[in-house]
């Protein structure tokens, strides 16, 4: 019996591993909440770069990688792909859509974190939502600004920084709740790209904010690349599933 790998970052990657038989191996980052039901293995944690994965995949017998890891987990996918091609298996990998800005929208894309600093100058309220990143630069907000900083967990903010702990997906009347009360005049967002348009971009173009989009990374050439999960379970129905 075959026996793949799959890389969860994404949402997708958990409604694939549920139908994971248990020869199967899911696997995390260790970030966020494990699930505890599922019938395929679990393993949580890191591998030691390329090298440790493809260790990995020879000491379980792996025959098929599945990359479904976060769009901008670029080194994680620079990883599988060198690691596949060492242990000479296929790579496939789920690699969502971007979201596409309409004519409503108002986004400016910036590289990095210097550039966001940049583009950031004028304005006032920020809602970050970039993940854990801001809180290495609190020490650094200007005094015009007060930040709000969303992501997974709680951690301590400061005077100029209130950092709520709370995970998706988000209501789109919680969204225009949370802009309205914090008086945010500007959003910051990875272009994370998913089925459905954000509810936080849509309470943005509501209220003509304008969105700080931190460019997608270039990500590694793989044996097969899928835009949706449906169609990524289809090619492994027969061989795997």
């Amino acid at each position: 019996m075959k026996r793949l790998l799959l890389l969860g970052g994404v949402t997708e990657a958990l409604a694939m591993a549920r139908q994971l038989g248990p020869n199967h191996i899911y696997s995390l980052a260790g970030v966020g909440r494990v699930p505890t039901d599922l019938v395929c293995q679990v393993r949580v944690g890191g591998y030691g770069g390329a090298d440790g994965l493809a260790q990995f995949i020879g000491d379980h017998g792996i025959d098929l990688l599945v990359d479904a890891t976060h769009p901008y987990a670029a080194q994680m996918s620079q990883n599988a792909a060198t690691a596949a091609q060492q242990a000479a298996i296929p790579c496939w990998a789920l690699r969502r859509a971007a979201w596409q800005a309409s004519s409503l929208d108002d986004w400016r894309e910036v590289a990095d974190w210097d550039e966001l600093i940049v583009a950031l100058a004028p304005f006032k309220r920020p809602l970050f939502t970039l993940g854990r990143e801001p809180l290495q630069h609190l020490n650094e907000i200007p005094g015009h600004q007060f930040w709000t900083l969303r992501a997974l967990d709680n951690y301590p903010g400061n005077e100029r920084c209130e950092v709520i702990g709370a995970r998706g997906p988000f209501l789109l009347e919680d969204e225009r709740e949370l802009f309205s009360q914090r008086n945010i005049d500007v959003l910051i967002s990875k272009n994370s790209g998913s089925g459905a348009t954000d509810p936080k971009l849509e309470v943005a173009r509501e209220r003509g904010v304008p969105v700080l989009v931190l460019k997608r990374p270039e990500l590694p050439v793989v044996d097969r690349e899928f835009s949706t999960a449906e169609s990524l379970m289809q090619a492994l129905r027969g061989d795997f599933l």
